[in-house]
């Protein structure tokens, strides 16, 4: 199929989690059929689909049925096996297609592919398996005498929301779990960054050509999982001008037809660092769903279709809050205390079994400013837990 894919054609998404269940429901509000692939039965996205797939993701069966279903393809997250995108990818446009993909799932490679195009990183080496501790401990001895200390130890593969990562301090032993890190599999050792915000770019590459940008949001984390988005970024325009045009730069550079995100880290310089690229919609993207004229779910839909891409500017200031597990610890959170913060929007995810750090849905707010919206977002998330202390408010 080369022109548009219509309203009224069916799309397919594989992976059923909560980035799938929002492009399913931008779909169907545009007129699509939906299927749905996920190997996880629960899967959220599963329930607003049209045409769920529940099987592994190396069945064939599945795999023939799904692809004979649709009429073009994307993924919700990019940590699925190669074999699969391609097969996809054979059979109906896939988009962002099997190599754009491939190379985000292992940081050596992403990393590499983004020195290609002169994107800007902090200082990296990559590490293979080291087999044992000693080994591990001589193999960054090596590295981080190039790289220096402080640094972060990465997986090559499958780190998400932190997870395969370990600080190494500036001085001392080698920590046991960086050890065990490298021991069991590759890693990149990352230059410790001298951070002021981290940011991020989400843009939509349509197959013609056409590439929009979203306003750049800047990110706090907790425990390495990502906690408030405020969009627009609180920097000055030279800086949110060099951002969006870095993104630009390497989301085309990388050949993506889709949507994908990349993440920056600003430095206290001045300087804008290429953390790393997700092909896909982006949670620090959520907050675009009330700040802006095109939320990233409906934007993925139009670029996925070859529609035009609708204008991603702010409408008003936003900001979003993360709800993991966590709040499920002592009971069901109070959704009535929370939403009688004025302004206050709760969107949650369908998913059945809540567990500390995992992402069960979020808070949105718009106001004048993106401070103020900040404040709604915060408040109404310390009122769902009754007698906790609010989050401290990062540059509210």
């Amino acid at each position: 199929m080369t022109g548009p894919i219509l309203p009224g054609s069916t799309l397919g998404v594989v992976g059923g989690g909560q980035l799938g269940r929002m492009f399913a429901v931008a779909a169907r509000r545009l007129g699509y059929r939906v299927a749905v692939w996920s190997d996880d039965a629960d899967a959220p996205a599963l329930a607003v689909a049209d045409l769920p797939t529940r099987a592994p993701y190396d069945d064939t069966a599945a795999l023939a049925a799904f692809t004979g279903a649709i009429d073009a393809c994307t993924v919700e997250f990019e940590n699925l096996p190669a074999d699969l995108l391609r097969a996809i990818e054979d059979r109906v446009p896939l988009r962002p297609s099997a190599a754009a993909i491939a190379a985000t799932q292992h940081r050596g490679r992403e990393k590499r592919a983004l020195a290609e195009l002169g994107a800007p990183l902090a200082p990296w080496r990559p590490l293979d398996a080291a087999g044992t501790p000693d080994a591990a401990a001589a193999a960054l001895a090596a590295v981080s005498a190039d790289i220096g200390r402080p640094a972060v130890l990465k997986t090559a593969g499958f780190g998400y929301d932190g997870k395969g990562q370990v600080a190494i301090p500036a001085s001392g032993p080698w920590p046991d779990a960086a050890l065990a890190l490298l021991a069991a599999q590759p890693c990149v050792l990352e230059a410790f960054v001298d951070l002021e915000l981290e940011l991020s770019v989400v843009v939509a590459c349509s197959p013609g050509g056409e590439v929009r940008a979203f306003p750049v949001a800047e990110n706090h984390h907790a425990r390495h999982v990502l906690d408030l988005t405020v969009m627009p970024a609180r920097v000055g325009e030279e800086v949110a001008r060099r951002a969006e045009a870095l993104a630009r730069r390497v989301v085309t550079g990388m050949g993506v037809v889709g949507l994908a995100c990349v993440e920056l880290f600003l430095t206290r310089a001045g300087d804008l660092w290429v953390n790393e690229v997700a092909p896909r919609p982006h949670n620090s993207g959520h907050v675009t769903i009330e700040a802006c004229r095109v939320d990233q779910f409906e934007q993925q839909v139009r670029a996925v279709c070859g529609l035009p891409l609708g204008d991603p500017a702010v409408v008003r200031p936003g900001a979003m809050a993360n709800l993991l597990g966590d709040l499920w610890e002592d009971g069901e959170p109070d959704w009535r205390a929370a939403l009688a913060v004025d302004g206050a929007r709760l969107h949650l995810y369908g998913k059945t079994q809540a567990r500390p750090g995992r992402k069960m849905g979020h808070l949105s707010a718009v106001a004048d400013d993106a401070a103020a919206a900040a404040e709604v977002v915060l408040a109404a998330r310390a009122a769902l837990t009754a007698g906790a202390a609010p989050t401290p408010r990062p540059r509210a």
